[in-house]
């Protein structure tokens, strides 16, 4: 492959919530469900992303993140699955998909987070991404970002095969994508079917008319446990049957199909032997569990808030609230990062450079697991409860957010800043030492940008404390 897997479209935050049912509700005659376990994990376009990356493709996933602690959770959850994303700034909330199960049945369906939010402007780097593809998957869940008119444009004059999963409620898809992916039901809605007509008649009879209107070379309808039928060029449909029985939980199946279609058809496989392969992969997907079985172990969440003093400027819920006011009002984010284990003065010197240069300042603290993988088992020296706490007190600092990985790259997905500022004692001959950081790659995703202020020299954590350690063992 050339270039990443792209995956585009509408990611939503899913949740099952596993429990036992013994006993009717004594006011209403309804089942009472005892929770026993609850587990999330991206969906919609996420879900496609995260299991493209499963197969050990580069992914890159642009879709819309909310300022809100779903945007957040997501922006983990994709972190940790190894899915590189371009965020696109998401009006409203995070929609949510929460099911209600009992022995492996879903009971109830709960959909929360409201009509579809408006998604923002792609960055020039989002639109460089999509032509630099080796494939491009179109996830669509109808809630705006395939209706993007600078994305639907970059989609078109992109040489990548573009694969198209739509949604009734989505926009068409443009013309000329190399194949579509519709079930028989978003067939039915999209072209209707005949009276009488059989099962294959309609599914055929929509293919061919999606493929005219859409000027697809091919669509592919899934018809669940029966494999999918290709229509392309010719009259006559190819019918790819599933290699076996192919019972259990179908959420999700239509993801990994198209997923597995997009990485064939990015490693040059034809059309038809792409249809076959993806039909293979989700037939093994339900067989061997579904989404419960395919995905990792979700990544922990972001601490929401910390108790005591200045703990009401601590965690997601603040620091969402934040960035709403300071957008809002058209304002700049800065952000900036570190342990903070022990804070001096080079950190206050930085700190206060940093919130001159926009209208707030939000601070990316390494949780108290990301510090001992970065530092050694004997750090942090302080939790991350009492590191946050000392640094929301300062005038500065606007707000202090959490993270558990080794890098804030999933903190920044969802914090998108403006600027992001480190401290440092960089040379400064003339190089671009802004683009040496690692954090760079990451800030141009959406058009923010890094600079460096000046670092108080001899100011150290590791040399404070391993001076410390040297005088008690005199």
């Amino acid at each position: 492959m050339r270039g990443p897997v792209v995956v585009l479209g509408d990611t939503l935050l899913d949740r099952d919530v596993e429990g036992v049912v013994n006993r009717l509700c004594p006011d209403s005659p309804v089942p009472v469900l005892d929770e026993t376990a609850a587990s999330d994990r991206p969906g919609g376009a996420g879900l496609a992303a995260v299991f493209a990356a499963a197969q050990g493709a580069e992914v890159v996933l642009v879709t819309a993140l909310a300022d809100d602690a779903g945007g957040a959770r997501l922006s983990a959850l994709l972190a940790a699955a190894g899915v590189q994303v371009y965020p696109l700034a998401l009006s409203g909330a995070t929609p949510e998909k929460i099911r209600l199960r009992a022995r492996g049945r879903v009971l109830l369906r709960h959909d929360r987070g409201g009509a579809s939010g408006e998604p923002g402007q792609p960055s020039d780097e989002v639109l460089r991404v999509i032509g630099a593809a080796s494939a491009v998957l179109v996830s669509d869940y109808g809630r705006g970002v395939a209706r993007q008119p600078a994305l639907r444009d970059a989609l078109s004059a992109t040489r990548a095969p573009v694969v198209w999963d739509p949604h009734p409620r989505g926009p068409a898809a443009i013309p000329g994508v190399h194949l579509a992916t519709p079930n028989e039901s978003e067939v039915r809605d999209l072209v209707p079917a005949l009276p009488g007509a059989s099962r294959l008649a309609t599914a055929s009879r929509g293919a061919q008319g999606l493929r005219r209107r859409w000027r697809a070379g091919a669509v592919a309808v899934t018809l669940g446990g029966d494999g999918a039928l290709l229509c392309h060029a010719g009259s006559t449909p190819l019918v790819v049957p599933t290699p076996g029985s192919a019972e259990g939980d179908t959420c999700g199946a239509g993801d990994r199909f198209a997923a597995a279609a997009s990485l064939a058809l990015a490693r040059g496989a034809l059309v038809s032997e792409a249809v076959q392969a993806a039909v293979a992969e989700a037939s093994a997907y339900v067989a061997g569990g579904g989404v419960a079985a395919a995905l990792p172990p979700p990544a922990r969440p972001m601490p929401t808030s910390v108790v005591g003093p200045g703990g009401d400027r601590v965690g997601v819920a603040p620091v969402a609230t934040l960035l709403a006011e300071v957008r809002a009002t058209g304002g700049t984010v800065v952000a900036t990062g570190g342990c903070f284990d022990l804070l001096h003065a080079g950190h206050v010197a930085t700190l206060q450079a940093a919130r001159q240069l926009g209208d707030c300042l939000i601070v990316c603290v390494n949780s108290d697991a990301s510090v001992a993988g970065l530092k050694g088992p004997d750090r942090p020296v302080m939790s991350e409860g009492d590191r946050a706490r000392l640094l929301a007190a300062l005038s500065c600092v606007d707000a202090v957010l959490i993270f558990d990985e080794p890098t804030p790259d999933a903190a920044l997905s969802w914090v998108r800043p403006d600027i992001w500022v480190k401290g440092g004692d960089y040379a400064t001959g003339g190089g671009d030492d802004a683009a040496t950081l690692p954090e760079a790659e990451v800030l141009k995703r959406w058009g923010g940008n890094t600079v460096v202020v000046p670092y108080l020299d001899g100011r150290s954590t590791t040399d404070m404390i391993a001076r410390t350690l040297a005088e008690r063992t005199r």
